[in-house]
């Protein structure tokens, strides 16, 4: 028996082929086959070949099966990822939230950017919006480049290939940049929502955090997660709108246990200040005045370290997402900077 090995992108099969074969049977790692039977009455085809021609056959037959898995995975990511278009614009904007959150927290901007432009909403895999646990693989998204390949293959998958402004709050705003640098005419405009590529100190670089405290963050996320969510939602959101907090601490809660630990070592541990200088799309660092998770200092460092034209603008506001206790403002700050109307 030959038994042939083949690797074909990321699906793994085993062919194998007798030396009288009636059939061939096409295997992958997820224990889906395809068998084919062909005729074997023409007595004067030799060992070698109906060897040949099996093995053609097999890898034609892999192939098709492996075209199909990728169509079926390309088609599911829409849907998977809870994305949608909404919106009357000429122009797109993409809007990403950040860590533990879901599309929900664009609500109260939405009627007046949907007014300006069709805007694309998403949930990222690790989201508890998003329905299928298997989609979030800790070991894939232990880098934010992971996010990005998902980030322009769904945007490929809606056939949004160039000129879009991105907004992204948090680690988004990183992934944004990470695949502006990958796809430099995907964005037209960068918008930065408290994002940071470090937020760690080390050496001159104020990040916001000692390794103490991201090392005790963590330990509280593995140790009393339900806890965590609503003392974080307190921290994180100006007090001064409690819907606001109780809807984000409702979205960290829905997020699996199991994906907050790894996520949180991914975005609290990143250091991503060295792809600063590769990023050329114009970018908007929008920053509050008071966010215990990005100071204002790190805002200025990403101005100065962006290659491409950026500007900082102040929210004046508490906490880390301005587009919940100060949505007008937020709103004022994109319409200054896009140019359209309130």
């Amino acid at each position: 028996m030959v038994i042939i090995y083949i690797k074909m992108l990321k699906y793994n099969a085993t062919i194998r082929i007798e030396p009288n074969p009636k059939c061939i049977r096409i295997r992958n790692k997820s224990c889906e086959a395809v068998t084919f039977l062909y005729n074997q009455t023409r007595t004067n085809r030799t060992h070698h070949q109906k060897t040949a021609l099996a093995l053609l056959l097999s890898l034609f037959l892999f192939s098709r099966l492996t075209l199909w898995k990728m169509v079926a995975l390309e088609r599911s990511l829409e849907a998977a990822m809870n994305a949608r278009i909404i919106g009357s614009g000429s122009e797109t904007m993409v809007l990403a939230h950040g860590f533990g959150g879901d599309q929900s927290v664009w609500d109260k901007v939405l009627p007046c950017l949907t007014k300006h432009y069709q805007v694309v909403l998403f949930d990222w895999t690790f989201s508890g919006a998003v329905k299928d646990p298997n989609l979030f693989d800790p070991l894939k998204y232990s880098s934010y480049d992971a996010f990005a390949d998902d980030l322009i293959a769904l945007l490929d998958e809606l056939h949004l290939e160039s000129s879009l402004v991105f907004v992204g709050h948090s680690m988004s705003g990183m992934i944004g940049c990470i695949a502006s640098i990958k796809r430099p005419q995907l964005f037209n405009r960068l918008i930065l929502v408290a994002a940071s590529p470090r937020y760690i100190n080390i050496d001159d670089y104020e990040g916001g955090f000692d390794d103490a405290t991201i090392d005790g963050i963590i330990s509280s996320i593995e140790s009393d997660y339900e806890n965590w969510t609503s003392n974080f939602a307190l921290l994180v959101v100006d007090n001064s709108d409690p819907i606001s907090v109780n809807n984000l601490a409702k979205c960290l809660k829905r997020m699996r246990h199991e994906f907050a630990v790894p996520l949180a070592k991914t975005v609290f541990r990143s250091d991503k200040r060295d792809i600063l200088d590769e990023v050329t799309t114009p970018c908007t660092i929008i920053q509050t005045t008071n966010d215990i998770v990005v100071p204002g200092s790190v805002a200025d460092y990403m101005h100065k370290k962006i290659k491409g034209k950026s500007t900082v603008e102040i929210v004046n506001t508490n906490g880390h997402f301005p587009q919940l206790t100060a949505h007008l403002e937020f709103l004022a700050v994109l319409a200054g900077v896009l140019g359209f109307e309130i």
